[in-house]
């Protein structure tokens, strides 16, 4: 699994909880205290043991942490690079869902080895969205939760969504269906967001 990712997990954890919560998650998981390079790759069942070493230590299930996971990587001060690359999706919640697509490629070139699943967005009828995200990271549609949740805040708008068990068609087994309801568009004052300043 991609450094990267592990590396948020880490940074999660002991944003969230602690140092001493990272530390006992990583001891439990086999995992060095310095934690993960970002550049470096991992086998996926290290992700897996450090999951399930937090969810255990921490009395919470793994969808749960993830999809906090996802909140964090767009609302913490310290992920301010992860928002502004989102931000760039679009003006508004409903342009910034139609840029989904295009975020792996995105991605990409802010940091070349960051392999991001794909991501199909499909309208269903008005104002309502389905997002299937291919096969990769098992977790990626807990995470999609948590942080299309913290953008629809972001922007100021009115949304519900839901993780869906019926994928589109085409759609590869294992792959993650969220559903998306845009209820106001304008619902409250976004946070601020300007392209030249960081």
């Amino acid at each position: 699994m991609n450094g990267l990712i592990n590396r948020a997990i880490q940074c999660f954890l002991r944003d969230g909880w602690g140092m001493a919560a990272w530390l006992d998650a990583a001891r439990a998981a086999g995992v060095a205290p310095r934690g993960f390079e970002p550049m470096l790759d991992y086998p996926p069942e290290v992700t897996a043991r450090l999951l399930q070493a937090a969810s255990d230590r921490l009395d919470r299930s793994a969808d749960d942490l993830l999809e906090d996971l996802g909140t964090y990587l767009v609302s913490h001060p310290s992920r301010a690079a992860v928002r502004r690359l989102l931000r760039f999706g679009g003006t508004d919640f409903r342009e910034f869902l139609q840029s989904l697509e295009d975020l792996p490629a995105r991605a990409r070139l802010a940091l070349p080895d960051l392999a991001l699943p794909a991501m199909r967005l499909e309208p269903v009828g008005g104002d309502e969205f389905r997002l299937t995200i291919a096969p990769g990271f098992a977790g990626a549609g807990a995470v999609a939760l948590g942080l299309l949740r913290a953008m629809a805040d972001d922007y100021g708008a009115l949304a519900v969504l839901e993780a869906g068990t019926e994928a589109s068609d085409g759609a590869a087994e294992g792959a993650a269906v969220l559903t998306i309801r845009l209820l106001d568009a304008d619902h409250a004052e976004g946070r601020a967001f300007t392209l030249g300043a960081v």
